[in-house]
This record gives structure tokens, C-alpha cells and sequence, in this order.
């Protein structure tokens, strides 16, 4: 496993290589340029949005501890500090360290790591079909939404995502009132394709809907959609104030909320290459061509304003949980290590169990 990963780092890094070998050969870049760009940035802005970064982690807590409540009553705040570390750990070792926050919930409140990972799930999908609401309705009905490039192509898109998170809703009421008839339908026409995919079907159908049970009436429900609702609109805000703090560019300067949208969705897809540190770079490197593709935002303000949301957006956490980490005694290598297996382990329990 050791050797498959370091043959994937190795595979990357001489992507990047090239990748910036062919940027440095076609596009001009004035460092003197960039220098000036972040010497006229408004920190208030960037102070906004950490703020709205961190005050959405403890939004998380207490969505979490609502999803608890049927299993058992927990104080938000006594899991503030699990939230924190964990995306620590995601921010630093990838998504090798996703399982850290049930894992630490678990630990902290002494509820089986399954039911944590439940939690997880359903998370998941909040967060999916809350960050597609807020997309569509911005592109499809902000006053600002003309300015954007290709505004009709957009809105198709916008109106697929509602349409998606639609679906996505019905689909979680069909799983939650027939979750295994549902698995065992779709593992079984994926299994002709190949077994193993049909089994994982199954697994991540059945944690889905284990996930849903996790929610013990229309009240949580509708708390858990308010605060996910806030939490998005916050981050989304933060988003906003980085951009707009670049106010020696007229482009990113008056940035609007539609436009923002678009760099958002740019800078979530990035996301999803999750290797330690290089994909910090991905990242950059994708929404600084997004700034420049949508907005023809010159190359080193973009280049600015691309490294800024990554530190404001998802590495502002780090120097909050090591601390946090410090003080609660806990080692992020061993703990991320600790949750990759014993994810694991509850994996094949569960397929014990449903076997």
C-alpha cells in the first residue's frame, strides 16, 4: 500500500513539474506585479473571513450533536474541539484523515464509531444538497447574475444542481423508509458489472441510510437544514470578503456574489485532489485559472487571490487545532492513523452483521 502511494506522489509531482514548466514558458508573470497586489490587500476582510471559516466549525458541532440526539444527548460545545482537530488532520494528510472527527466523537463520547460514522454520512449529503441550494438560487435568481460568462449555459447548470438536490432529498426518504431492499436492488444489478463495486454499493447505501436514522423527527430535521443553510451562506461569505479584498484589482475588488459562486464551485471541485500538501497547489493552481477563464482576471492578482482562499478557506484551521491538539493531548499522525483502521474494522463488522 506504502509503495502504491508513493509511486501516486511521485506520478503528481512530475504532473505539477510539467504542468508548471509549460505555465512558466506561456504565461507572463511579474513578480514586482504580484508584490504590489498583496501589499493592497484589506486584512479586514481576510480577518472576516477566517472568522466566518472558524464560527462555521462550531455550526458543524452543533449540527452534529443534533444528529446525536436519538442515540444521546451531547453538549454541542464538548465537540467543538473534535471538529477542529479533524479538519487539521484533512487539511494536512488528505482525505487519509476523514475519519477523524467520528473517530474523535466517538472517543470523546463514548458512542460506537459506526453510529459516528452514520453521522458522517448524512453530513455529507447536508452539506451536498445544501452547497447545490445555495448555488442554483444565487445563479439562478442573484440581480447580478447577467455578468457572468455564458449566463443562459449557467443557468441550465444551476437548475440541473436544484434539480439534483431535488432528487438527492427524495432519494434519502426512499432510503430511509427502505434502505435494504434499495441496497440489495442496486448492489445486485452492479454486481454483473463487478462484484466488488455492487458490495461497495451496498455498504455506502446501507451507511446512508443508517445515517438517516440519526435524524429523530421534522424539529431536527429542520434544524439541521437551518444550520446547514447558515454554515453555507457563511463560508460562502468568507469567499466573498477574500475575493474582494484584493482591491488593487478592479475585477476581484468588486467581485459579486454570482461571480463568487462560480469561483467557489471552481475552488470545491479542486478539492477533491486531497494528497498531503500537493493538493494545496492543485487547488491554487485551479482557481487561479478559473479567476482567469470566467473574469480574465490578470495572472498574478489571480495567482493572489487563489493562495488566499486556500489559507482563509481551509488551511486557517491548522494553527487553531494544533493548538487544540495540544492541549487535548493528542497526536495528529497517530490519531489519523488510528481512525483509517478502525474505519476499517467497523466496515467489516457491519458486513458481518448484514451478511
Amino acid at each position: 500500500m506504502k509503495s502504491k502511494r508513493w509511486i501516486l506522489w511521485l506520478l503528481v509531482i512530475v504532473a505539477l513539474a510539467a504542468l508548471a514548466f509549460y505555465a512558466h514558458k506561456r504565461v507572463h508573470f511579474d513578480w514586482a506585479v504580484f508584490a504590489d497586489q498583496l501589499k493592497y490587500i484589506d486584512w479586514r476582510r481576510i480577518g472576516v473571513g477566517v472568522a466566518m471559516i472558524w464560527l462555521a466549525y462550531g455550526l458543524r458541532a452543533v449540527r452534529w450533536a443534533v444528529f446525536l440526539k436519538p442515540t444521546k444527548r451531547v453538549s454541542p460545545f464538548s465537540i467543538i474541539g473534535t471538529q477542529v482537530i479533524g479538519f487539521t488532520a484533512v487539511a494536512l494528510f488528505g482525505r487519509l484523515a476523514d475519519l477523524v472527527r467520528p473517530y474523535l466523537v466517538a472517543r470523546r463520547t463514548r458512542i460506537p464509531l459506526s453510529a459516528q460514522i452514520a453521522v458522517y454520512t448524512v453530513e455529507r449529503m447536508f452539506d451536498a444538497g445544501t452547497m447545490a441550494v445555495i448555488f442554483a438560487s444565487v445563479l439562478l435568481f442573484a440581480p447580478d447574475r447577467n455578468l457572468l460568462p455564458r449566463p443562459e449555459l449557467i443557468s441550465k447548470i444551476a437548475l440541473t444542481g436544484l434539480l439534483g438536490a431535488l432528487a438527492l432529498g427524495l432519494f434519502a426518504v426512499f432510503v430511509r423508509a427502505s434502505g435494504r431492499m434499495i441496497a440489495r436492488v442496486v448492489g445486485g444489478a452492479l454486481d454483473s458489472v463487478s462484484p466488488r463495486l455492487g458490495e461497495q454499493a451496498r455498504e455506502k447505501i446501507l451507511a446512508f441510510r443508517d445515517g438517516l436514522n440519526t435524524i429523530a423527527s421534522v424539529g431536527d430535521l429542520l434544524i439541521a437544514v437551518l444550520l446547514s443553510l447558515l454554515m453555507w451562506a457563511m463560508i460562502a461569505f468568507a469567499y466573498l470578503e477574500t475575493t474582494r479584498a484584493f482591491t488593487a484589482d478592479p475585477v476581484l475588488g468588486r467581485m459579486h456574489l454570482a461571480q463568487c459562486m462560480l469561483l467557489m464551485a471552481a475552488s470545491m471541485l479542486s478539492s477533491a485532489i486531497t494528497l498531503p500538501v500537493i493538493g494545496w497547489f492543485t487547488q491554487i493552481g485551479l482557481t487561479t485559472a478559473a479567476m482567469q477563464a470566467f473574469f480574465h482576471v490578470a495572472p498574478e492578482p489571480a495567482l493572489g487571490c487563489g493562495a488566499m482562499l486556500l489559507l482563509v478557506t481551509f488551511l486557517s484551521v491548522i494553527p487553531l487545532g494544533l493548538v487544540w491538539a495540544r492541549f487535548e493531548h493528542v497526536s495528529l499522525k497517530r490519531v489519523t492513523e488510528e481512525s483509517e483502521h478502525a474505519g476499517e474494522a467497523s466496515e467489516s463488522q457491519r458486513a458481518v452483521s448484514e451478511g
